[in-house]
């Protein structure tokens, strides 16, 4: 259906009509979406078919050209034979073949101008569609990798739609909010826990055990004083 309609309308008003009808069923190329990505593909390929195209008749030129430059070196050593056979038929005192050598030489270089001419211009031709030929080419692979470019993008997009989805469908916020309340209860409960402990405990039962801690304290730092004006061979007596 496509082909038919490039074949018709031209390959500019065929594209056209094909991202109409892609509008017309609702799915714009300017949405950035798969068909912006799809028409960018078909248009790829049809630069690749037409530098394709343009590399072919290039490589005719070229043949054009070299046959063209054989042909005119062909014609240049046919002038210097003829020119020869002339001179040697001269010497042979054969002036009738010295003339019709001469009459050859003479046509030849006549022909030569007008065919270095061909030689020439064709060589122009062929440097100039090499250029163009390089030039479309180099815009190739640019378009090449801005097509990649674009198919990364788009599967970007497409992954940030599927999140924004995600976000719309499930409320994450009333989430996180019942997730703080419950981490809220948690440290609350621990807190009351603490301070329960804290009053439960007996204040007599715990200065009683605080003053047999210092008297203990005390002992031990008596006996430890006594030690140091004792020497090591009193302690073992």
């Amino acid at each position: 259906m496509k082909n038919a309609i490039y074949w018709l309308m031209g390959e500019k008003a065929g594209r056209t009509i094909v991202g109409t009808w892609n509008w017309l069923w609702g799915i714009p190329v300017e949405s950035g979406g798969k068909v912006a990505v799809a028409v960018a593909e078909e248009s790829l390929q049809s630069m690749q078919e037409s530098v394709q195209k343009l590399s072919e008749a290039v490589a005719m030129q070229v043949g054009s050209y070299e046959r063209a430059k054989k042909k005119y070196e062909q014609k240049a050593q046919e002038l210097r034979k003829f020119e020869q056979q002339a001179a040697l038929a001269q010497q042979a005192g054969n002036g009738e073949a010295a003339r019709l050598a001469m009459t050859k030489a003479i046509q030849i270089e006549q022909l030569l101008p007008q065919l270095e001419a061909q030689v020439q211009q064709a060589e122009k031709f062929v440097a100039a569609s090499k250029d163009k030929l390089n030039r479309e080419r180099l815009k190739l692979e640019q378009y090449k990798t801005d097509m990649q470019n674009m198919k990364d993008l788009a599967e970007i997009n497409s992954a940030l739609e599927a999140i924004a989805r995600v976000n719309n469908e499930f409320d994450i916020g009333s989430a996180r909010s019942s997730f703080e309340a419950a981490k809220n209860a948690v440290e609350g409960r621990h807190l009351r826990s603490n301070a329960l402990a804290e009053m439960s405990e007996n204040p007599t039962e715990k200065l009683a055990a605080d003053l047999e801690q210092i008297a203990l304290d005390d002992e031990v730092a008596r006996r430890l004083q006594m030690l140091q004006g004792t020497t090591p061979k009193e302690l073992a007596e």
